[in-house]
Parts: C-alpha cells; sequence; structure tokens
C-alpha cells in the first residue's frame, strides 16, 4: 500500500518555505495569534521570535491590525423566531521587513459559514458555532501562511 500511494505523487502537505530565517510576532493571546505562532514554529529554518526586547534579530514583523468575530441572523420564520445565523470571522494584518518597508500592506481576511439554529439545541449550536470558529480560524492562518510564502527575498 505504501509503495501505491508514493507512486501515484501523492504528498502529504508540508509546512511552507519561507524566503526570510525570523519573524517578530507581537504575543497575544488571541485563539488567531496562537494558532499563526503554532503553524509558524513547524517551518523549517524559522524562528517565531515575541520577545519584543529582541525585535531588531527578526528579518520580519508582523503585526495585527484587528480581528473581529460577528454573528448576523440571516433567516426567520413569520413569527420572527431565529432559523439560520452566519458567522464571520475577519482579520486584518501587516508585516514589514526590518528597515521598515512594508512586505504586505494591510491586507485583510474574512471566513465566514451559515448555521442553523434550533432553540430547543441551543447548547448543541453554542459548542457547533465554537467548532466552526477555529476552522475558520485554521483556514485564515493557513491564507495568511500563503500570503507569508510568496514575500520574495528582496522587495520589489
Amino acid at each position: 500500500m505504501p509503495l501505491l500511494i508514493t507512486g501515484c505523487g501523492f504528498e502529504r502537505r508540508r509546512p511552507p518555505q519561507m524566503a526570510f530565517h525570523s519573524i517578530y510576532i507581537p504575543p497575544s493571546r488571541s485563539s488567531l495569534n496562537l494558532e499563526l505562532i503554532r503553524q509558524l514554529s513547524q517551518v523549517d529554518r524559522l524562528e517565531v521570535i515575541q520577545d519584543a526586547r529582541q525585535i531588531e534579530r527578526a528579518d520580519m514583523v508582523f503585526e495585527w491590525l484587528f480581528e473581529l468575530r460577528e454573528k448576523v441572523v440571516v433567516g426567520r420564520t413569520v413569527a420572527g423566531v431565529v432559523l439560520e445565523n452566519q458567522i464571520r470571522l475577519r482579520a486584518k494584518f501587516r508585516m514589514r521587513d526590518r528597515s521598515g518597508i512594508e512586505r504586505i500592506s494591510d491586507a485583510e481576511v474574512l471566513q465566514q459559514r451559515d448555521i442553523s439554529y434550533n432553540q430547543a439545541a441551543a447548547l448543541a449550536k453554542e459548542q457547533e458555532e465554537d467548532f466552526l470558529y477555529k476552522d475558520m480560524q485554521k483556514d485564515i492562518v493557513q491564507q495568511i501562511l500563503r500570503r507569508l510564502a510568496a514575500i520574495s527575498p528582496e522587495p520589489k
């Protein structure tokens, strides 16, 4: 079986390769920030720096501008009872190099999911919402990682 998998061109997803060797990410208790740090820590030959006193060692400086969770009602019955919500996770960030040149200007990433609602299963729906937020968070971090991997070694 392993020979068949390798013969078909299947390859496990690997962390992206970055054109820089160190990145400063300000410490934050945000779950999105923690997921980004966790993913970046898996990249070969990349040092993630969180100590502000060592920022001068970083090749790149990552900055979160904001992170916003939203919940919007998108469906109601005639009586006004909520049937469906849409949850959104919006994040905005930028990145500059050691000399202060912006390598990624203010970039916004948005993920959204529709979720049905049932008053009788409110607790289960709350847990489902938490699961969907975690899934959206992982998707946003993957998009950010792809953008970081696309940065060329030298500014254009």
